[in-house]
């Protein structure tokens, strides 16, 4: 019996030896987004940026809105978007991108990524609804506006999940005082339906013409938001 058990421990010993991927668990990986939010980060020690500033944040269509501040002008606006992100990313990084700057109002546009990485309506909406959460518990009353997901020539496949999401947004919008939905869907299509010529040769992001859209539609909502106190 002895012997038994100590052949049973050669082998047993050797399958953990030859087996190290069952043995150590895998490392971590880097926090998506890093080195996005630390550039955010790095720029707000060098040029910090006044409190009750309008917030505007999201995916990629935010970020390479590069003409916003002057879209916007006179009004005080921060550009915090980070490219590919979707509404989960938006609420890991709430604190560094809408959080710390105490804004005046923010206005929000992603979920689009979110439905083409395979989520349902009903999940991307519970994940804003839980952006909403973290936005009543750190700022209160502040408002929030859903820019509604935008038809891309790239993802016409995905629009009716894109349309639900945009549906269940808008009613939310109408339940919540301190919500409103902002729609930028009618101004992007061409009478027959199909998005009009506004994108770069991806299909998805878009060209100066397309912010143009996007600034018509938003800046006099942008204009009623810094009325609201703030504080």
């Amino acid at each position: 019996m002895r012997l038994l058990r100590s052949n049973l421990a050669v082998i047993v010993a050797g399958l953990l030896a030859a087996t190290p991927a069952f043995a150590q668990p895998a490392a971590a990986g880097p926090e998506p987004f890093a080195p996005e939010i630390e550039a955010f980060a790095a720029h707000d020690r060098a040029a910090p940026p006044a409190f009750c500033q309008i917030v505007f944040t999201g995916s990629s269509s935010v970020r390479f809105w590069t003409s916003l501040a002057r879209d916007m002008a006179p009004i005080p606006v921060i550009n915090r978007g980070f490219g590919g992100s979707q509404i989960s990313d938006v609420n890991a990084y709430f604190d560094r991108v809408v959080g710390a700057y105490h804004p005046r109002a923010v206005v929000f546009y992603a979920g689009e990524n979110d439905i083409h990485a395979g989520e349902g309506a009903a999940e991307a909406v519970a994940d804003f609804e839980r952006f909403m959460a973290l936005k009543t518990a750190k700022l209160g009353a502040t408002p929030v506006y859903f820019i509604s997901l935008k038809p891309s020539k790239a993802r016409l496949g995905e629009k009716p999940r894109q349309d639900e999401v945009n549906a269940k947004i808008r009613a939310l919008a109408d339940a919540r005082a301190d919500l409103d939905y902002i729609d930028v869907v009618p101004a992007m299509l061409e009478a027959d339906g199909r998005p009009k010529d506004i994108f770069i040769a991806d299909g998805l992001h878009m060209t100066p013409a397309g912010y143009a859209l996007w600034t018509a539609v938003v800046r006099p909502v942008v204009e009623t938001a810094a009325k609201i106190p703030c504080g």
